[in-house]
């Protein structure tokens, strides 16, 4: 772990820099806030120590361009001549903690380790939530721009929504967006994908069951809607949910009550839905393998997600961002790709869209060069 030592008193800086070396810590030292603020701003830190009382800038300066900047280390303030009130004020400001002079070997050890485990689960969390459901909405063409648009409109509200597209087109991080953007959005996002669900077992994975109600239910078991209470269901795939399900499920949007299967007691659940398909919903009314009463509550709004031929601009963006996180999923330095390799890959067709390119992208950066060329991608693309 590096640590970053701020302060103007030589002796301080050399005796607490050999202290955290001896504790196997790697450390770094500047003699004053400005300093001190550089290497922050070029080096990642687990932790900084920072004195009050320095010149050009002082340690509390220090600490408002640290919060401002957006750098999420930890600052541990440090002070000889400070009171209460100072503290007070510094942990107010940002500061994770506050060590008055002269400073105990104990109390550094076990601040700095709480200031570490701190960091580490904020950046755990990050990546977390990223992973679940931070991931971009990466584009800036026409039909994309229209799209965010229309979900900054639609997200605050209560409607229902239904989101059309190709395969792979990014229907799911669609009502992810929604449902961040919501009122909704510190309650459950509950998803389930209705074409990986049997159908004997739909009922039961939507609207849960008694113990003993079938063979396997050896105890009660909450469905979907009832998880999901207060926040919001992601129904995936919905054109292939069989009749019987979608009669239950617009029962439950009529009414907001469901029955478990083997219960005899209502349940009252406030859901807000969002469902997605990849068919053509008129179409599957028409053939009568879709209920029509269902569709209109379904739709109250409807988005449709464009393929990726058609926003081919979005291309080399998209490009661009995959490699950043796969590489920095693997650790990897960020690899970049030739001109001639982003039109090539721009000017081919993408019949499995965002998932393809995605795809493609990755078995680039593990059998191309550095950079990607326009070579790798007919070796390696096509």
């Amino acid at each position: 772990m590096k640590i970053l030592i701020v302060d103007d008193e030589r002796a301080i800086r050399y005796s607490l820099k050999e202290i955290l070396e001896m504790e196997g810590y790697q450390v770094e030292t500047a003699e004053n806030g400005l300093e001190g603020l550089q290497k922050a701003e070029k080096e990642k830190y687990d932790a900084i120590f920072c004195d009050i009382k320095m010149p050009e800038m002082d340690g509390t300066e220090m600490l408002a361009k640290v919060i401002e900047e957006g750098i999420e280390t930890p600052v541990v303030m440090v002070s000889g001549h400070a009171d209460i009130t100072t503290a007070v004020d510094c942990i107010k400001k940002g500061a994770f903690d506050f060590i008055e002079k002269p400073l105990d070997l104990n109390r550094i050890l076990i601040t700095l380790k709480n200031a570490t485990d701190k960091a580490s689960l904020v950046k755990e969390t990050k990546i977390l939530k990223k992973k679940i459901y931070g991931r971009e909405m990466v584009g800036a063409s026409e039909p994309v721009a229209h799209l965010k648009d229309m979900i900054q409109k639609v997200a605050p509200t209560q409607a229902s929504v239904l989101i059309t597209g190709p395969n792979g087109s990014g229907k799911e991080l669609v009502a992810q967006s929604i449902y961040q953007l919501s009122q909704r959005s510190q309650m459950p996002f509950v998803e389930v994908n209705c074409a990986a669900i049997p159908s004997e077992l739909i009922d039961s994975e939507l609207f849960g069951h008694k113990k003993g109600s079938f063979t396997s239910a050896i105890r009660d078991h909450k469905g979907k809607f009832e998880q999901a209470d207060g926040g919001t269901i992601f129904l995936d795939e919905i054109g292939d949910m069989s009749l019987a399900a979608q009669a239950k499920v617009l029962r439950v949007l009529q009414e907001k009550k469901l029955t478990p299967v083997g219960g005899d007691k209502e349940i009252t659940v406030d859901v807000r839905v969002i469902a997605a398909t990849n068919k053509n919903l008129q179409e599957e009314i028409a053939k009568g393998n879709f209920r029509e009463d269902l569709y209109h509550r379904l739709s109250v709004i409807v988005l449709k997600v464009p393929a990726l031929d058609d926003r081919k601009d979005d291309v080399p963006l998209l490009i661009n961002y995959f490699s950043g996180s796969i590489c920095s999923e693997s650790g990897k330095p960020v690899r970049e790709f030739a001109p001639e390799a982003l039109a090539l890959l721009q000017e081919r067709s993408w019949p499995g869209n965002i998932r393809e390119l995605r795809n493609v992208v990755e078995r680039l950066l593990i059998l191309g060069g550095s950079p990607i060329s326009a070579q790798d991608v007919k070796d390696y693309a096509f």
